[in-house]
């Protein structure tokens, strides 16, 4: 992953203008996202089309939900399951997971107003 983001980072640096700025700047005047962020983002897609999509029959057991009557959070927690193996980390329902549970509640009512928004959510989480 670090390869892949040394090759973004190299890349933005040689447009001109932009070389005398830090990463994170190139990326904002650029409108990009690291790639960190968008594997994230591929990764809330995905699991969005589980939840609530077309494939919601498909992704029954690949979820489990945290029910909860607190108002705090976005209504759609997942809860995080315990494993020995370290393996499982890099599951997509862990990943998902670990950061889905602090979106805020308006990202999610619909897929398109999800992805629209989402980008929004991003930049706060990681």
């Amino acid at each position: 992953m670090e390869l892949l983001e040394q090759v973004q980072r190299t890349a933005t640096k040689m447009i001109r203008g932009l070389e005398h700025l830090s990463y994170e700047d190139r990326l904002r005047e650029l409108a990009f996202l690291s790639l960190e962020k968008r594997r994230l983002q591929g990764d809330f897609i995905a699991a969005f089309h589980y939840l609530k999509g077309a494939y919601r029959k498909a992704g029954e057991g690949l979820f489990t939900r945290a029910w909860s009557d607190g108002t705090r959070g976005n209504g759609l927690k997942l809860k995080e399951g315990r494993f020995r193996s370290d393996i499982r980390k890099k599951f997509l329902t862990m990943r998902v997971v670990k950061h889905g549970n602090r979106l805020p509640r308006e990202v999610a009512p619909s897929l398109e107003v999800f992805k629209a928004r989402l980008d929004g959510a991003l930049g706060n989480l990681v």
